[in-house]
């Protein structure tokens, strides 16, 4: 696999970071755009100036905006936004070969459908091979190559361990796991959970109910995932409780700087400023699972009230405050 041929779909900032990674001692890895105009500036620029301004595009990248320059690819990381996948993979299926392997980058529950990103996958892209790839990592720090740890899930444990030989660099460093639900589950409800704590930040709550709002989120995504019978250990690693706490405690973070800007009282369309936040599209989803399963999340469901005008940030923070007094466990 160290000679795969290896193709990236989506050009924002998290598709060239990887991009970058895929190149490292490697040429002809394919950066898949879906505006021409972005991917010719990509190509003259060598630099995605949008979202990564002043770290360059690695020489073996080679960007383009037709689909079929992927067909030549072995390995191909799904890096669109997770409410796109569905249709980008339809597009992309006459073009890829059987037994090819599609890592998913994307975070996040399909609306409507309620499925995860494998589920969407193995019904558009039945002849690839599924892997998923989550964990605590910002675009900006992976490009400017420092030490950044994610993990990599494949139900087969030795095409996991292949792909995470294949693309760990000396500062990417991926960890393999077969339980592809539990880091499916962590990277998609974290996203739900950061916009809480930025509204926490935004609204001056301070650290300590930070760390309250963190880990009682993470008891939230334990309950969960027990629902889904996924590992305790896996929502316990990079891809649960560690995107957890990178999410929840920076401005990067674009779920935590939505929930900032909800709490400054400013309306939920409005406070994306035009960047997507994965959490507010998964928010109605987590909900709508965790209801037909009996769990209890009543943070995720805040977040989900607010961003649907049900109520506003000071009614879910008194509704938080409010909830009778239990036990820890």
């Amino acid at each position: 696999m160290t000679q795969a041929r290896i193709a990236v779909l989506g050009a924002g900032a998290w598709g060239t970071a990887l991009a970058n990674v895929a190149a490292t001692g490697r040429s002809g890895v394919v950066l898949w755009g879906h505006r021409p105009e972005h991917v010719a500036a990509l190509a003259r620029e060598r630099e995605n100036r949008a979202a990564l301004p002043g770290l360059p595009l690695a020489a073996g990248v080679a960007p383009s905006a037709d689909l079929a320059s992927v067909a030549a690819a072995s390995v191909l990381l799904g890096v669109v936004p997770a409410q796109a996948m569905r249709e980008v993979v339809r597009r992309l299926a006459p073009h890829v070969s059987p037994g090819a392997v599609f890592i998913i980058c994307a975070k996040g529950i399909e609306r409507g459908t309620r499925r995860f990103m494998s589920e969407v996958v193995a019904e558009e892209l039945p002849q690839a091979q599924i892997a998923v790839l989550s964990g605590p990592s910002f675009a900006a720090d992976v490009c400017r190559g420092l030490p950044t740890a994610v993990t990599l899930a494949a139900e087969d444990e030795e095409l996991a361990r292949r792909l995470c030989e294949l693309l760990s660099t000396r500062s990417f460093r991926l960890y393999r796991s077969t339980d592809l639900r539990g880091v499916e589950l962590g990277g998609a409800a974290k996203n739900v959970l950061a916009i809480a704590a930025g509204m926490a930040e935004g609204r001056a709550l301070g650290a300590s109910a930070r760390a309250a709002l963190i880990a009682r989120g993470f008891a939230e995504l334990m309950r969960l995932g027990k629902s889904f019978g996924v590992r305790q250990e896996t929502l316990m690693g990079l891809s649960g409780l560690g995107d957890l706490v990178l999410t929840c405690g920076s401005a990067q973070s674009r779920n935590f700087a939505l929930g900032a800007a909800l709490a400054s009282g400013e309306a939920p369309l409005a406070a994306t400023h035009g960047k997507l936040a994965e959490g507010a599209f998964t928010a109605a989803a987590l909900v709508e699972m965790a209801r037909e399963r009996g769990v209890e999340i009543p943070i995720a469901e805040a977040v989900d009230a607010i961003l649907t005008g049900r109520i506003d940030v000071d009614q879910a923070i008194e509704a938080l405050l409010m909830r009778p007094l239990k036990a820890e466990a």
